[in-house]
């Protein structure tokens, strides 16, 4: 047993040492022949074409009441009474507070009887002209007595007028003593309780009533976007909606008001510190859910622009200089990258005014895979709701319902690829 023992473990010894030199060998083979080069890595491409699509333009801005009226009192006195309720709505003509009355109401009594008065004289100054004329007919008074009882008469209608005007300007202070709500809205904190001494016209307001249905929302947008957006309409590229810029809001949580609302006034002139113009636009606030100074992110359809290529976002990227660039598949089968010159988003896209094409293939998948100048093997895909680029035979059969266009917007001069 021991003289056969080492005999199986030379064998193997030697067996390895047969598949080592086989392995060199074949290795000196492989290595005289030239390496095949890698097959062109495959991507994924959509072919862009025009089309219409809507132009929303996302401006911030703040609400802003439609009217506001400061409450201040008319006439002094001490306040009996404030019958509002603090922070409710109050209607036009509702009594807001009550200023003792008694010494406006005999001031009103003193110039009735001076009213009286008047009057009283008047009748007896016209009596006396008539008695005077005709005696001068019977020539048994000098004209100077007619023409003296004449500028009596005319003194008393004066004295009248007056007396009048007084008891109309009376009448204004004891009705000034219930101090009424010009303007419906929601009405302030008071800054007065009863007991308070108030006086006419005084600086402090009594409290604050703001109008809030309709509500106002000035937005924000600057002056070179502003003149960007009308030349395109000058030139046709865009076509304002017939009905009008329709404004939507998109409140500071992140929750789409509902109301619809328009534009109601543009500033007449560009900040020369800011460089932007002030648009007001005027939305209904039945319920009160907006109130003033809250910001807000204003979405205004103004119309659509014909002839705009979108670029998925994904596609897109910058070069060192910070300029946005994509590639596409040039018809030799090669990656091409172009710079382009991006407007505005709309949705997961670009809105591309320069660097595109009706028919160009853009790649928006294996774009890591793909280099300047060097073959690609190019499928047609389709991007889906999910943002994922599937093959057109992955697609829904046909038949099946289109993807919906993509919705949302960014500001009309928002930060889009650098140009």
């Amino acid at each position: 047993m021991s003289e056969n023992s080492p005999k199986p473990l030379a064998i193997l010894v030697l067996l390895a040492l047969a598949g080592c030199g086989e392995s060199g060998s074949g290795k000196a083979g492989a290595a005289g022949a030239p390496p095949s080069p890698p097959p062109p890595p495959e991507v994924g491409y959509v072919v862009l074409h025009p089309a219409s699509i809507p132009f929303l333009a996302s401006i911030p801005g703040r609400t802003v009441a439609s009217a506001v009226s400061e409450i201040r009192p008319q006439v002094s006195g001490i306040v009996l009474k404030r019958p509002f309720k603090e922070g409710s709505l109050v209607k036009a003509g509702d009594i807001l507070y009550e200023i003792d009355d008694r010494t406006y109401r005999a001031a009103l009594d003193s110039t009735q009887a001076s009213v009286e008065k008047a009057q009283a004289t008047t009748d007896n100054a016209e009596i006396e002209l008539k008695r005077q004329e005709q005696l001068l007919q019977r020539n048994t008074v000098a004209q100077s007595t007619v023409d003296t009882a004449r500028a009596t008469l005319r003194q008393a209608q004066a004295d009248l007028a007056l007396a009048r005007a007084n008891l109309q300007s009376a009448q204004i202070n004891l009705d000034n003593t219930k101090v009424k709500a010009p303007i419906s809205g929601l009405i302030g904190t008071s800054s007065v309780t009863e007991g308070a001494l108030v006086t006419a016209n005084q600086t402090a307001a009594l409290t604050t009533i703001r109008q809030v249905d309709p509500m106002y929302v000035d937005l924000t947008e600057s002056g070179e976007t502003i003149l960007r957006v009308r030349r395109e309409i000058d030139q046709g590229k865009v076509q304002l909606a017939n009905d009008g810029a329709k404004v939507r809001l998109t409140l500071g949580d992140g929750t789409r008001y509902g109301e619809v609302g328009s534009i109601e006034a543009f500033e007449g002139s560009v900040s020369g510190s800011t460089g932007a113009m002030t648009i007001r636009a005027s939305i209904p606030n039945p319920q009160r859910i907006l109130l003033p100074g809250l910001y807000v992110r204003a979405t205004v359809e103004v119309g659509n622009r014909s002839q705009a290529f979108l670029v998925p976002q994904m596609a897109v990227s910058r070069n060192p200089k910070g300029q946005a660039t994509a590639l596409f598949v040039t018809a030799d089968g090669k990656a091409e990258s172009r710079l382009l010159l991006a407007a505005d988003s709309y949705g997961t896209s670009w809105i591309i005014r320069d660097g595109v094409k009706d028919g160009d293939r853009l790649i928006v998948d294996g774009v890591q895979k793909a280099r300047p100048g060097q073959a690609v093997r190019p499928v047609e895909v389709r991007i889906g709701e999910d943002g994922v680029a599937r093959l057109i035979s992955a697609a829904p059969a046909a038949g099946s319902a289109p993807a919906p266009a993509p919705t949302g917007s960014a500001p009309a001069g928002s930060a889009a690829p650098a140009r």
